[in-house]
């Protein structure tokens, strides 16, 4: 089995692509070594010292260190991803509760539907394809008196040139395309 890796604008997070899909639907965003229970593969990801984060794409692995030193951590998680999938384990647990993207709601108001489907679609068609090329994945949250608020995830998720991406490229392209968009925010 061959991993490939890729680098991220986010130092503290490599992108490993293990030739076959990781999520069927969705995407899972894993920040605590409690949270890794329902998943075999993010329980053994966090074993490793110095495992901060583990995202799971539909093709893809984002793991995030605790510094930006990849050296010894590379490896282990090369180790870890290659032995998760020759072993034939589920990526999730049978008894976790938890499906990927619980617990976040949108929020807007019904008299901006018709704005918030425009802005969805720019986000489905434009955004999400290259941020996923980055390891990392946004998601619509909410709208709101022109502002729109967006969830950065992955590698996005403390990448320090995140803010850059959401106020100069995604707010640019939304306020282009849909008029009634003021701003972007991350929450």
């Amino acid at each position: 089995m061959f991993i490939e890796t890729e680098t991220t604008p986010n130092p503290k997070t490599l992108k490993f692509l293990p030739g076959r899909p990781v999520m069927s639907a969705g995407t899972l965003d894993i920040k605590e070594p409690e949270d890794a229970r329902q998943s075999p593969l993010a329980e053994a990801l966090f074993e490793l010292d110095g495992v901060k984060g583990v995202f799971f794409g539909s093709d893809f692995i984002t793991v995030t260190n605790a510094n930006e030193d990849w050296q010894e951590l590379k490896p282990t998680v090369l180790g870890a991803i290659m032995e998760h999938f020759l072993s034939g384990d589920p990526l999730l647990n049978e008894h976790a509760h938890v499906s990927p993207d619980a617990g976040e709601r949108e929020f807007f108001e019904e008299s901006d539907a018709e704005t918030v489907t425009a802005i969805k679609q720019l986000i489905e068609t434009h955004v999400r394809p290259a941020v996923a090329n980055d390891g990392g994945d946004i998601k619509f949250r909410g709208y709101r008196d022109g502002i729109v608020y967006l969830a950065m995830k992955g590698s996005c998720s403390g990448c320090p040139s995140s803010t850059a991406t959401l106020k100069h490229g995604i707010q640019n392209l939304l306020k282009h395309y849909v008029p009634d968009v003021q701003s972007v925010e991350s929450i």
